[in-house]
């Protein structure tokens, strides 16, 4: 049978269905859809973040259990199913596991013991550091950097030497202590390679809840949040969107295609952010903390090594949970814990022994107008890019 005739029988729901489901998606894809739904999200209220949501849910159940968090929420906790961030985290989670089940790429997978540590300390390292810097690689990275933020540069430094060092300790780790990662594992619940299986079908219900959860809301901000949550979830699952990849690869493999990905992403953010903020639409001061230099590269050092060794950042671990992998559920709860416990108890005394130089809100446009400012971004981002190539041809920094 011809292939055109295969298309005919398929149907054309059928055909949009494999043509979504059926391969995963270019990475590059995902990042340009992922930097315009964070543009959207900008003109709604405020960028694509995600540490602050995970934070929420730490807060809300630190307080169910009675502990009080004066610092860290001094007007109090806010609900879940009223934050914006918390909603967003929330879909985006529900979107994954939906666009894994639509994919049949759903299972419960359970690494070996040492890994489900590594995930669990891995989060646990991200919940402090995205504290200290203010951000995770989303809000303090791919939305700080496109924000125009000083202290987006600074954290980036300091996650790509974060992963610098968790990369040199996992190959220790293999060579020295080979058993850490080894051991008993396993996948359940896994859709059948052949024949008729029920996950696309649970996958449809899933998404379909998401969006019942959005249009059961009555805040237009809350609702578009939740929606492009949703959305964000199965982009970041079908086109397996990795900020950790992009920073270890170099150092690992000296694959380029994640760091490209993610410099088409921060292109496209970076103007659409200009834009909005030339306009008036949104705050010059969005997405920009009062992180530099010296939260930037503390908190951007200990998240970098913690999600090097988890094996996904905040979204990461979100997409990663919501396909089944179970190192990557201790990854969110390692962070649901300690980001709540360091705002509360960390953050202060560490801003309080810090000068004013040291913890700065820098605005680059008030330094180097919006010209000047998009030059420079622009052109960190084409050395990133050269280096990436260099190196992937040249192997001469990567390990394997």
């Amino acid at each position: 049978m011809s292939e055109e005739s295969q298309k005919e029988e398929k149907g054309i729901f059928r055909e949009l269905y494999d043509a979504l489901f059926e391969h995963s998606w270019e990475m590059w894809v995902g990042s340009i859809i992922l930097a315009m739904l964070s543009i959207c999200l900008f003109m709604i209220a405020s960028p694509w973040g995600s540490s602050g949501g995970l934070l929420n849910w730490g807060q809300n159940l630190f307080s169910a259990i009675g502990l009080s968090l004066e610092k860290s929420a001094p007007a109090g906790v806010t609900a879940l199913f009223e934050y914006k961030y918390a909603l967003l985290s929330i879909t985006m989670l529900i979107g994954a596991l939906g666009s894994a089940l639509l994919g049949k790429e759903f299972a419960i997978r359970v690494a070996p013991v040492g890994e489900l540590f590594k995930g669990l300390f891995g989060g646990i390292l991200m919940g402090i550091g995205c504290i200290l810097a203010m951000g995770c690689t989303i809000g303090g990275f791919f939305s700080g950097w496109a924000a125009l933020s000083g202290g987006a540069l600074i954290f980036v430094l300091g996650l790509v030497i974060g992963v610098f060092v968790a990369v040199k300790y996992l190959l220790w780790e293999m060579e020295n202590h080979p058993k850490m990662s080894t051991g008993k594992s396993g996948i359940f619940l896994q859709a059948k390679t052949k024949g008729i299986s029920l996950q696309p079908l649970a996958g449809f219900i899933v998404v379909i809840i998401g969006a019942a959860i959005a249009l059961n809301l009555t805040d237009q901000v809350l609702i578009g949040f939740t929606l492009i949550g949703l959305f964000i979830g199965i982009i970041l699952q079908r086109s397996r969107w990795c900020i950790v990849r992009a920073l270890r690869e170099p150092f690992l493999t000296g694959d380029s295609e994640p760091a490209v990905a993610i410099i088409a992403g921060l292109i496209i953010g970076l103007l659409g952010f200009t834009i909005i903020k030339i306009m008036g639409i949104g705050s010059e001061m969005t997405m920009v903390g009062s992180n530099f230099w010296m939260p930037a590269i503390v908190g951007g050092i200990i998240f970098g090594f913690g999600m090097t060794i988890a094996g996904g950042c905040t979204v990461g671990s979100t997409w990663r949970a919501g396909e089944g992998h179970v190192k990557l559920w201790l990854s969110l709860i390692g962070i649901i814990i300690a980001a709540p416990l360091t705002a509360e108890y960390i953050k202060p005394a560490f801003l309080n022994v810090l000068s004013p130089g040291m913890k700065q809100q820098i605005f680059l446009p008030d330094h180097f107008t919006y010209l000047g400012s998009i030059i420079i971004m622009l052109l960190i981002l084409l050395l990133w890019y050269i280096f990436a190539k260099w190196n992937e041809r040249t192997g001469k920094l990567s390990a394997m």
